[in-house]
């Protein structure tokens, strides 16, 4: 059920964007998880129309938030104003308050600003001098970054990219699905016209069933042996944290459901160990002044570790 559910998104999602059938899978991973992503990439690569019509498929509210360097956290969470009429204080909920959130260009927005989707990301839900309210289900947050424009930015801190489950690149379309996208947004936005295939009830139930998926202890141990890799390995500063651990296991549970197996692979969690980790280790300078990149190195990590096989 899980993957059929997954290929109607699946191929809803590419009425709209063309091709890039893989990101829209690890997208439905971190969905299934329960986890955010952090998107990055060139502008007018598609990371907005993702989201929509990731939320449009499924049936979620969706809200945009512009980060720029005056945004307020309030302007992302909501606020308690006094209401004249009823002389009482009431809520006015932000746009963290929908099921689907799209942070644009967060690494533009100040330190305490970035801070404010803490607490939503983590615990789902926000707090509010002093109340606690709880985030719609489905939850799910896309981070958008720009590699190029650095200037005015503020980094994000490692404690918030931890947050992040995956981190994810749509790269330019291959030529052929240029021009595909020319002629399908000819004369009108498929997004417009883009209906649900599934509801968010349903998506529920399926993040719970998600975790019902067998890892053998063997998978379960190369998980752990890649992890570990990552806090020993020379040209590493800071290794993966347990929440990257745990968070590798997870999306492997997920992956494997989405393509219809009640059982992990070593082959699963080799394909998403770069999406999941990288954004969670730290080079050395040596390494950086070397040139060496973080995919370099997490891909040295992960091909000396060896791989369990079957015994028979």
């Amino acid at each position: 059920m899980i993957a059929e559910t997954a290929k109607r998104v699946r191929e809803n999602v590419q009425q709209v964007i063309v091709g890039k059938g893989d990101v829209i899978d690890l997208a439905l991973v971190a969905v299934l998880c329960e986890g955010h992503i952090l998107i990055e990439d060139v502008p007018g690569i598609g990371k907005t129309t993702l989201a929509r019509s990731l939320a449009a498929s499924l049936g979620c509210t969706f809200r945009r938030i512009q980060f720029t360097p005056d945004l307020l956290p309030s302007d992302v969470t909501g606020i308690n104003f006094f209401n004249q009429k009823t002389q009482t204080f009431e809520f006015r909920p932000g746009p963290v308050m929908s099921q689907v959130v799209l942070a644009d260009e967060i690494n533009r927005a100040t330190p305490r600003t970035q801070s404010a989707l803490l607490e939503a990301m983590q615990e789902q839900q926000i707090t509010i001098d002093g109340d606690t309210y709880r985030l719609p289900r489905p939850f799910l947050v896309l981070g958008t970054q720009n590699p190029i424009e650095l200037e005015g930015t503020f980094p994000l801190p490692e404690a918030q990219v931890d947050r992040f489950l995956m981190r994810l690149s749509i790269g330019y379309p291959a030529e052929s699905e240029e021009h595909e996208m020319l002629l399908r947004f000819e004369r009108s936005d498929p997004l417009e016209s883009l209906s649900a295939v599934t509801a968010p009830e349903e998506l529920i139930a399926m993040q719970r069933r998600v975790r019902e998926t067998r890892v053998e202890e063997s998978v379960r141990g190369y998980i752990v042996d890649i992890v570990r890799a990552t806090r020993t390995h020379a040209d590493i500063e800071l290794g993966v944290s347990p929440r990257g651990t745990l968070a590798l296991y997870r999306c492997a549970q997920a992956l494997a459901a989405i393509k219809d197996r009640e059982y992990v692979l070593p082959d699963d969690v080799k394909l998403l160990a770069p999406y999941v980790l990288t954004h969670r280790i730290i080079i050395s300078p040596t390494t950086r002044l070397r040139g060496r990149s973080l995919s370099e190195v997490l891909m040295d990590v992960i091909e000396k570790v060896p791989v369990p096989v079957e015994t028979l």
